[in-house]
């Protein structure tokens, strides 16, 4: 490349590339995509959840494109399926949430089947995970009327952290690790669901933690309209039905619907609840535990997959 094109393309934009270009089977159009994903995200959310005034024409070009290209052989998937493949939010109790971002050495954990059961993107691979950017939400930003405040999307680790900085500079401001992690602790108290992101555009891997509202969010959208890409903790709430006084409030802050009050209790639907955490820390009486539940797959536990690796070594 020219000196020219080199000052003409941001070096955070080469940086993208290059990481593509060592990752094992992400292809130029993979690149593509990110590129426009992180370039332009309140675009590509916008028009995504339908709240953009272009998604009527952009929506239908997007997804004809996204299905030639990244479909499966006819009969095997949905589109609804590949799309959460590719791209996907777990579940992370607070607590693990606040691990995330306090990590300070670079780790690569590939191939987790059991933590991230998709075909893509399941690696964690953290370059400078002491860099982290907080990022305008695109999905609030898209509402008429949305949650406040918008600044809560969390972006870990380089090269997505220079990419955001440098294209985003009026949204996004560079924090540090205990800025994060006070952010984490205010959505918790919102009652906002704490989610692990990971895409096939970028780079196949974890990039960020989202704070995340059944109303505004666009993976709550997806899903509640069948799209399967939120994955449940590998935790799920247990009501202690001696200490519940019935006062509602766990079902009132609960994003999945997954709480009902009976005869003056609190009432968990089990196949409904995704081990957020949200209602244990709303209960003023303690009467609300997250318990490992096998059927909601395997915790994402950063430091027990850190160990991991380094024995595997």
């Amino acid at each position: 490349m020219s000196g020219n094109g080199r000052n003409l393309i941001k070096r955070s934009t080469r940086e993208f590339y290059r990481e593509g270009k060592r990752t094992a089977g992400y292809s130029l159009f993979d690149f593509l995509h990110g590129y426009l994903y992180a370039r332009w995200p309140y675009l590509y959310i916008g028009v995504a959840t339908g709240e953009h005034r272009l998604s009527r024409v952009l929506a239908p070009i997007f997804l004809f494109l996204s299905s030639l290209i990244d479909g499966s052989p006819e009969g095997e998937e949905d589109f609804g399926s590949a799309w959460a493949n590719a791209y996907h939010g777990k579940v992370v109790p607070l607590e693990e949430a606040k691990r995330l971002v306090s990590i300070q050495e670079e780790i690569v954990i590939k191939d987790l089947e059991k933590v991230i059961p998709f075909t893509k993107a399941k690696d964690i691979i953290m370059k400078n995970p002491d860099r982290i950017a907080v990022l305008d939400c695109p999905c609030r930003a898209a509402r008429e009327n949305p949650c406040t405040p918008l600044d809560v999307c969390l972006i870990v680790g380089d090269p997505f952290v220079s990419f955001i900085l440098d294209h985003q500079p009026e949204k996004s401001r560079q924090i540090s690790s205990s800025e994060a992690m006070s952010i984490l602790e205010a959505e918790h108290q919102r009652g906002h669901v704490q989610h692990a992101f990971f895409k096939d555009a970028m780079l196949n891997r974890f990039y960020a933690i989202c704070n995340c509202c059944s109303c505004c969010c666009g993976a709550f959208q997806a899903q509640n309209s069948g799209t399967p890409m939120l994955l449940a903790s590998g935790y799920t709430a247990e009501v202690n039905q001696e200490l519940c006084e019935g006062c509602g409030t766990c079902q009132e802050h609960c994003q999945f619907s997954a709480i009902e009050m009976i005869d003056g209790k609190s009432f968990i639907h089990r196949d409904e609840c995704y081990g957020c955490g949200v209602c244990v820390d709303q209960c003023d009486q303690g009467a609300i535990v997250l318990e490992l539940d096998p059927a909601k797959g395997v915790p994402l536990e950063i430091e027990v997959l850190m160990e991991d690796a380094r024995q595997a070594a």
